[in-house]
Order: structure tokens, then C-alpha cells, then sequence
């Protein structure tokens, strides 16, 4: 495959940019311009510099219950009451729902607590709702989703939410928060990215934690890049005792509480109410934006001061997706990916601090492994050696990285991780870096992916892990599209139909299927993944020597 991920469709005679010859094939829209929508998705990205997140019930529970004095406040309580599933609980069934759907209830419950007006009885209805959704679960350790801090998340909530609902089982993680309160009221240190969900702190606790918001651009301040965990910093109590140094600390703390008061003013001046669990996430966005699009094929460019904003944060430790949150593997290798693909490669120092015995950690300190970071390094390596040559020591991490892939892949030839629901973004992933990088001994896990894929697909054409969705169709299209597969019958069929139902999907409703505290949609980087994969399949199937196209 050529530097730009093309090669697979060079040796069947198509060039970047040709035309594609779609009348006379019902449903093949001759009118769309992928390569102008991707232009237009990367001017994008500097009109709104923090980046597009979907709105997260969790975290606009946490805000509406710590900062009621926040612009937007009936809002975010009125997208807690629009949101809420037939069946009382919030974001998708299973277990995702229950973290958003006891920060939801938790909030309304505060609401109440406050609420005199005519909503009132609108409240009652959904915190009775939810809290009846909430006791017909079960609670137990092992049915926990595996999102950031969830066991103290959950144990938090719970203890929040009290005689209103079931007690904590001990393996929710009550005790394993009591030791993380109790460490924060010591001033000790603590895992930067505990930081991210300092709102299970609890007030006394935060306020004698010592965490200090990370500054930001334009005089704000972030507490782990989250709006939830900054307006539990602002709710603590200033840090009590008089003494030397007394008055300088109220300065400082004055200053610093009107800065994370501007971080979640902006916040919500673009969101209208509503809040994600993470913002901004420039680089992450751009990072992963630019590798779908040039992967690809599409010819874009980037824009200087947006390339500078990728290289300029990296060094020695790595780069993290947003203030105040630690550098890790994932945004570093899909940073280094993306830089390499616009022809700035770079020696990949930042990722040496996240290497383990048999693979890479997303962040150091991680309980749990991912596929998909260990993926994106493959590709940062493999990327790097493919342009500049390497050392041993790169075609080492090479040749470990693609076995350890290769040992976690599924029987059914799926891959899945802990940073997306959906095992077609895992297995897209996974697939494409063996192809690419991972030598002729990954052929049969390629080709294992390939099959499930072609084993998947639905009748109307999509694929998808719950219903069919643009992105999921996106994620296998661009596994049979990328991976190598064989230009057959078969191969055609599932190309030109998900090819069809994508089309027609693109613009429809998107679903979360992103893991954070709560699951979210990063739109930009998912429409780039679906504008990568109209551009492969129309060059495909232009290139497949019918005369219809």
C-alpha cells in the first residue's frame, strides 16, 4: 500500500481524484462530492477549535446538580426530561445506561429539592420513572461497563441518591472510593486521570485535595478537561485554616474559580445547555479527522495553524486529547499517524513511555488493555519505518505489536475494545494496521476480519452492533475496502450495498457509541470516517470493469 493508503486500488488502475461513472446503476448518486465535503469538514475544525461533541446525560446531570447557577440551567434540566427512554432510564439500553441513568435521576432529585414551579409535577414523574428502572437492575461488580472510574462513579451516585434507592452491593466500589476520598483529604497525590471524574470526590474531600485547574487560552481553566469535574471543583468549600499564606491563597483561589467559571460559561454558550463529558478535544478531533480522510484517499490538506496544532503539542511524554487530562498512547499515535500522512514524519519518543513487556498502555497506570491504541501505534511505527526507515528497535515494536493484535483478535475474526462499543470501528482498527504493517503471518487474521464483515452485513445493507448505522457501515466498509480483500462476487455484492445504504444514511441520526464516562459522539471525526468510505467505495466500484459505472 502507497503512503497514502491507495495502492489497493492503484493496482486495479484507478488514481487519486478520478472521476467516478455512476449512471445507469440505480441508487449510485453520481452528485455527491466526498472530497468536497471533506475540504469543507476540515475548514470546520478551525471555525469551532474546541471541537463537536454530543451532549452527555451524565455529565449534564453532575452540572445541573453542582451548578444550578449556570447559564442554561432549565436547559440542561429540560434535555434531562426530553431524554429519558420509555422504560426510565437514559442513553442506550444495557449496561452503558447505568451511569447516565443515576446521574440523571440524582440531579432531577436535586432539582426537586429547588423546583417549586409548575414542572414540578414533570420531575416527580421522571425521577419515579427512573428510580423504578434503577431498583429492577441488578447490581453487581462484574455487569459494570467498562468506562472510566465507573465503580466510584456508581458507589458515588448511589450513596448521592441514598434511601431513594437500592443500597450498594460491596463490590460497586464503596470501598474503593472511601480510599480515593480519603487519599484526596490526605493531599496526596493522585492519578491525573482521576482528575477527569473529580466529582466523586465529594466537596470535603475536593477541597483539601490540592487539584488545581489547568489553564487554558482566553483566561479559563479546566478540572480535567470536564464540565463535570469542574463544577464539583467550583462547589467544594474554599480550603479552610488561617495562617501564612492565608490571604495569597484566597487570591489565588478567587482567580482561579472566575477562570473555571469563564471554561463552563463557554462551555455552554456553544452547547445552549447541554454538556459533553469532555471538552475541548482539539487534537484528538484533528488528529483522528485528518487519519480517516487520508487514509483514505481523499485529497485534503491541511491548514498550516491546524497542522501546527498536532505537532507543536507533542514531546517527549506524549499528547493528551484535552487540558488537565494525562498524555496517552492513543491521541499520540493517531497525532504522529496523521502528521506522517501529511508528510511531516516524526520519531515516535512520545509513545516509548507507554511501553509495556507485550504491548502499548493507553496511559500509564491502566487498568485494562486496548486493542485499538495498540493498533494506532502499530500504525504510527509501521508509518514511520514506511517513510523514514526505523531502527531495530521500531521494526521490534512492529513484529510485537502485530502478535499481540493478532492474539487478541475473536474467534469470529472480530476484534473489541473498551473505547467504543461497536467491534466494527475495533475490528476496522485492528484489520488495517496488520494489513498495512502487520508482514504476510497476519494474512489469516486479515482475511478472518474480512469474513465477519461479509458474514454481518444486514439486509438493507448496513452494518451495526445494535440497528444498522452510518458509522458502523463506514467502519466495514473501509475493512473490506482497505484490508485487501479479494475482488470477488461476493465482495462486490457487500460493497455496493453498504455503498447504497450509507448514501441514504449519511445524514440521518448518529448514535453514541464512543466511550467516556458516558458514551458520546465525536461528530467530526465520525464524518470523516463516513466520507472516507463514500470516497473508497465510488473508486472501488468505478474500478471494477463495469461499464455502468
Amino acid at each position: 500500500m502507497s503512503v497514502d493508503g491507495l495502492s489497493t486500488f492503484t493496482e486495479f488502475g484507478a488514481e487519486t481524484g478520478a472521476g467516478v461513472r455512476t449512471e445507469g446503476r440505480p441508487g449510485i448518486d453520481a452528485g455527491i462530492d466526498a472530497v468536497a465535503e471533506a475540504r469543507a469538514l476540515i475548514a470546520g475544525l478551525l471555525a469551532e477549535p474546541w471541537g463537536q461533541v454530543s451532549a452527555s446525560p451524565y455529565e449534564t446531570g453532575r452540572v445541573v446538580s453542582l451548578a444550578p447557577w449556570l447559564a442554561g440551567h432549565a436547559e440542561r434540566v429540560e434535555y434531562l426530561l426530553a431524554t429519558q427512554r420509555p422504560d426510565g432510564g437514559w442513553s442506550p439500553s444495557g449496561e452503558h445506561t447505568l451511569v447516565p441513568t443515576l446521574s440523571a435521576v440524582e440531579a432531577l432529585l436535586a432539582e426537586l429539592g429547588r423546583d417549586t414551579s409548575s414542572s414540578r409535577g414533570l420531575l416527580v414523574k421522571a425521577v419515579g420513572r427512573g428510580l423504578e428502572a434503577i431498583r429492577n437492575w441488578h447490581f453487581r461488580a462484574a455487569w459494570l461497563p467498562d468506562t472510566p472510574a465507573v465503580e466510584l462513579i456508581v458507589a458515588s451516585l448511589l450513596a448521592l441518591i441514598d434511601e431513594e434507592g437500592p443500597e450498594p452491593s460491596p463490590g460497586m466500589g464503596g470501598a474503593k472510593l472511601a480510599i480515593v476520598r480519603a487519599r484526596l483529604a490526605s493531599g496526596a497525590a493522585i492519578p491525573q486521570k482521576l482528575v477527569h471524574a473529580l466529582e466523586v470526590a465529594g466537596p470535603e474531600a475536593t477541597a483539601v485535595s490540592g487539584i488545581l485547574p489547568t489553564p487554558m487560552p482566553g483566561g479559563m481553566a479546566a478540572v480535567g478537561a470536564s464540565p463535570g469535574a469542574s463544577a464539583a471543583w467550583l462547589a467544594a468549600p474554599p480550603e479552610p485554616g488561617p495562617g501564612a499564606g492565608a490571604g495569597e491563597r484566597a487570591a489565588c483561589r478567587a482567580g482561579d474559580e472566575a477562570a473555571v467559571r469563564r471554561y463552563l460559561e463557554a462551555v455552554v454558550a456553544s452547547s445552549g445547555g447541554p454538556v459533553p463529558c469532555t471538552l475541548p478535544i482539539t487534537v484528538f478531533e484533528r488528529g483522528w479527522t485528518l487519519s480517516w480522510l487520508r487514509r483514505a484517499g481523499v485529497p485534503v490538506d491541511a491548514p498550516p495553524e491546524l497542522v501546527a496544532s498536532l505537532r507543536d503539542g507533542l514531546g517527549p511524554g506524549g499528547i493528551a486529547t484535552g487540558p488537565g487530562l494525562p498524555a496517552d498512547a492513543d491521541t499520540t499515535s493517531v497525532t504522529l499517524y496523521a502528521l506522517a500522512l501529511l508528510g511531516e514524519p516524526r520519531e515516535p519518543e512520545g509513545l516509548w513511555p507507554f511501553e509495556l513487556e507485550t504491548h502499548f498502555c493507553t496511559w500509564r497506570g491502566e487498568e485494562g488493555m486496548s486493542p485499538t491504541t495498540n493498533a494506532h501505534v502499530l500504525d504510527a511505527f509501521g508509518e514511520y519505518r514506511r517513510r523514514c526507515g526505523g531502527e531495530p528497535r521500531h521494526e521490534a515494536v512492529v513484529a510485537k505489536l502485530g502478535a499481540w493484535l493478532r492474539d487478541r483478535q475473536e474467534a469470529d475474526g472480530s476484534w473489541t475494545d473498551r473505547w467504543h462499543v461497536s467491534p466494527y470501528y475495533a475490528t476496522a482498527c485492528c484489520a488495517i494496521a496488520l494489513r498495512e504493517f502487520g508482514g504476510g503471518e497476519s494474512a489469516g487474521a486479515v482475511g478472518g476480519a474480512v469474513d465477519w464483515v461479509l458474514g454481518t452485513q444486514r439486509g438493507n445493507g448496513s452494518w451495526g452492533l445494535w440497528e444498522g448505522t452510518a458509522e458502523e457501515t463506514a467502519y466495514a466498509l473501509q475493512t473490506l475496502l482497505l484490508a485487501g480483500a479479494a475482488r470477488d462476487g461476493r465482495w462486490r455484492e457487500a460493497v455496493e450495498r453498504g455503498y447504497r445504504h450509507l448514501l441514504a444514511a449519511r445524514d440521518g441520526e448518529t448514535p453514541s457509541l464512543w466511550v467516556d464516562k458516558d458514551l458520546y459522539l465525536p461528530v467530526a471525526i465520525v464524518r470523516a470516517a463516513v466520507l472516507g468510505a463514500l470516497h473508497l467505495a465510488r473508486r472501488a466500484l468505478a474500478i471494477t470493469g463495469d461499464d455502468s459505472y
